[in-house]
Formats: structure tokens, C-alpha cells, sequence
């Protein structure tokens, strides 16, 4: 059955009503590969058995420590508890729910993927399409790029392979690494991982020029920097100078002068210019430090090497992953889980392909709203219809279908992996 289109008119379903939020749980949600994913096998491990879920329910009532034994036990709480959201924590040393049982310091975080977490908010001084709380397609610019970088370098540098990247509902994405070698890290390595790639801080820290180069101004990127920043000259064009304009304001010309090399006479007339013409567009002001600089290639070869570098650092501080870094620093940081429903906006945290984010539109992902309407939709056409045709998952007869599909590609590859790695085990043990 072809899904229906999302563009006719619909039933206002409300998110925050705890009957919209129960239909969603009972028809929609898609709880055999959520299992598969946490679980990495087909029988409950302690992957699952031995994980936190926290549930937030009406009345912003907040409760830890919910585990299960199963995929249908999860499946008659949630839909019991009917929470306007739920996050994921880590399998622990005992079964979260045991805990009153156990003796003091007994319970103990012990296997949890790799997670990050980027947020729009670290964007606001650099972003001028929207303010607050709002997202469009221009400003998940911003996010895009950050994705393609995080994701080149935890691919290739660390070698992770089964990265989940999750849009978080509003104005943000997540992701979720899978591999062992990402489960087993404990708290000490995943910060020290995560301060190797932690170089842009957002918000306030903006207005400061960021040190990408050790202790010394004049010291050559590192190898990984220097490979960011090449895939990021043309996402600085597109993003900083083109879309976003960074640079037409004053305010915004000025955040720019105030991280670069104070040299009294080069600021003074880039200042002197772009205060003389005020429509002049970012393109051109970078036109103009670029020139500035080139001509002091002739005679001030310091001072040349000094903005060269600085103007990189300018591309890297605008353009670089800023991510939330004590999301990914411990292995007891509760995350939102893929496939909730942002209380928000009603839209469904779905997973994202990093090869098409710059394709991803936050404003095209389906609120739980019209998933339900389609569901409806869907029920007057087969109604209509003659029987016999197979039973389908109702997500399928909806817009969501072709997120869970991605869903369950990436789930099929965590376990024939998981498989691959129990086979090699066992036949170890058995050569030894």
C-alpha cells in the first residue's frame, strides 16, 4: 500500500495529550529492532536486561532505574506509563531495578554506547536565520556540517563503524555508536577520546579566538584538524559567507576582527572600509581580509604566516563540530532514546543518513500528529478494500516507514557483526 500523502488535511492530534502519546506507543513505535539495537542478539542480554531506562511522565514526574527482561515486558510499561518522553542509560552491573536490593556503590554503569550530542544552542552567536528555540533547514546547516566532520573522524580515525546519528526532535542531533570497542570504553578513555575532538566550544565562548594549535600560535594543525579544515573551506562559503552572512552587521564584522591578530594599521582599515559601506556582504568583507593579508605577503612574511593561520582558525571556529561534551563523558548519561516523541514540537526523533544531511529538513520530519492522521487515512482506503493482503506493522502505512527502514539496516549490520565476533570467540576457545 503506497503511503499516504501528508499534505491533506487532518485530525489536530495535540502531543502533550496522553491519549495521542498511548496511540503512538501501541501502533507506531517499533519495538522489535529498538530491541535489537540495545540487545546486539536475538535472545535478552545483558545489553537489555541490565540497561536504564528513565521515563518522564505527566506532570514532569521523572523515574530512573526501569529495566526488563524482555522486549514485550518494555513494550506493556511504556504503553502502561505512556511517558511524553524516555532516555537510555547503560547496562550496569545488576539489573537497575534490583537496586534497593543491593549493597551501597553495588550498582555500577558497565558497558554503554559512545554518544554525542549537538545542539543548535551552541550556534545562536553565529546563526541569522533564526533565534531561541527554532530551527530551519538554513541554520541545520550548521549541523550538517558538523555531522560530516564528526562522522569522517570517528570513522577514520578511531574506526568505529556502526554510528546511529538520531535528529533529537527540535533543534539538534545525536549520535550513537555501537561497536564494542565504543561499549567497553570506560568513563577516563570516552574523555579523553572526547577532548581530542572537543576543539569549538558555542555560546558565550564564541567571542574568544579558540586554540586549535597548542601552545603555540605559529605551530602547523594537527593532521586531523588540517583534514576538517580542507572539507570545510567550501561549508565556510556556502554556510558562513553565502547563507548566513555572518559578517554584514557590525556586531558580526566586529565578532571577526576581534579573533584575528591585532595588527593596528590591517584592522583599522578593513575597519574604516566595511564601516564606510555597511551593505557590503560577508563575501566581499572576506574578499577584502584576503586581500589585506595577500599584500602583506610582500613585505611581512610574520605577519603573513600569522593571519594565514588565524584566517584558517576563523574557518574552523565557525564551521567546526561543537558538541556537549559531557553528554559523551560518562557511561551513566541518560540520552534521549531514537523514535520519542519531542514533547515540543511533536515530531519523531528520527535516524538521520550522514552521506544526505545536508538534504534533512527538521521541518519535513513527521509530527506524531500526521503519522496518526495517515494511520487513519490509511484505515478508510483498506475498508474500502478486499482482504487477504498480508499484515503489516502499522508504521508501514505511514511517512515513518522509510525512517524505521534505515532503522533496521543499520540494526542488521550491528548484529551480523555481533554474530561475526561470537563465531570468531567461540572457535578461539575452541583452537585453544
Amino acid at each position: 500500500m503506497p503511503i499516504p500523502i501528508r499534505d491533506e488535511p487532518m485530525v489536530d492530534y495535540d502531543p502533550s495529550s496522553p491519549q495521542v502519546m498511548n496511540a503512538f506507543y501501541r501502533r507506531l513505535f517499533p519495538y522489535r529492532p529498538f530491541f535489537l539495537w540495545l540487545n546486539q542478539d536475538q535472545v535478552p542480554s545483558k545489553l537489555f536486561t541490565h540497561r536504564e531506562f528513565a521515563f518522564t511522565l505527566a506532570g514532569d514526574v521523572y523515574i530512573r532505574y526501569n529495566s526488563f527482561h524482555t522486549s514485550d515486558e518494555f513494550k506493556k510499561e511504556l504503553i502502561r506509563l505512556n511517558p511524553s518522553r524516555f532516555e537510555i542509560g547503560p547496562q550496569y552491573s545488576a539489573r537497575p531495578r534490583d537496586r534497593k536490593t543491593l549493597a551501597a556503590g553495588a550498582l555500577q554503569p558497565q558497558r554503554r554506547e559512545l554518544v554525542f550530542d549537538i545542539d543548535m544552542t551552541d550556534y545562536d552567536e553565529i546563526r541569522t536565520c533564526c533565534t531561541d528555540k527554532k530551527i530551519c533547514k538554513r541554520c541545520w546547516g550548521y549541523i550538517a556540517a558538523a555531522v560530516k566532520v564528526l562522522d569522517h573522524a570517528l570513522r577514520e580515525t578511531f574506526g568505529f563503524k556502526h554510528l546511529l546519528w538520531v535528529y533529537s526532535g527540535r533543534r539538534g542531533i545525536h549520535c550513537w555508536i555501537s561497536d564494542p570497542a565504543a561499549l567497553d570504553l570506560n568513563d577516563d578513555q570516552r574523555k579523553s577520546l572526547v577532548t581530542f575532538l572537543e576543539v569549538i566550544k558555542g555560546g558565550k565562548e564564541q567571542a574568544k579566538k579558540v586554540n586549535v594549535r597548542g601552545n603555540k600560535d605559529d605551530a602547523d594543525l594537527h593532521p586531523v584538524l588540517n583534514e576538517a579544515l580542507d572539507n570545510l573551506k567550501m561549508e565556510f562559503v556556502k554556510l558562513v559567507l553565502h547563507d548566513q552572512d555572518c559578517f554584514a552587521t557590525e556586531r558580526g564584522w566586529e565578532a571577526l576582527l576581534a579573533i584575528l591578530p591585532q595588527d593596528r594599521e590591517l584592522m583599522g582599515n578593513l575597519r574604516k572600509e566595511w564601516q564606510s559601506d555597511p551593505t557590503k556582504s560577508s563575501v566581499d568583507k572576506w574578499g577584502d581580509l584576503q586581500q589585506a593579508v595577500g599584500q602583506l605577503k610582500k613585505h611581512n612574511q610574520l605577519l603573513f604566516r600569522k593571519y594565514e593561520r588565524a584566517m584558517q582558525d576563523v574557518i574552523l571556529q565557525y564551521t567546526y563540530p561543537r558538541i556537549d561534551a559531557e553528554v559523551s563523558k560518562h557511561r551513566n548519561h541518560l540520552l534521549k532514546a531514537p523514535f520519542c516523541v519531542h514533547p515540543g514540537t511533536g515530531r519523531v526523533c528520527v535516524p538521520v543518513n550522514p552521506d544526505l544531511v545536508d538534504d534533512f529538513d527538521p521541518d519535513a520530519v513527521p509530527t506524531v500528529g500526521e503519522l496518526l492522521s495517515e494511520l487513519d487515512r490509511a484505515a478508510a482506503v483498506e475498508n474500502g478494500e478486499a482482504g487477504g493482503q498480508r499484515r503489516t506493522e502499522e508504521y508501514e502505512q505511514t511517512s515513518l516507514k522509510p525512517y524505521v527502514e534505515m532503522f533496521e539496516k543499520h540494526v542488521a549490520a550491528v548484529l551480523r557483526d555481533s554474530r561475526g565476533a561470537k563465531r570468531a570467540a567461540k572457535q578461539e576457545s575452541m583452537d585453544f
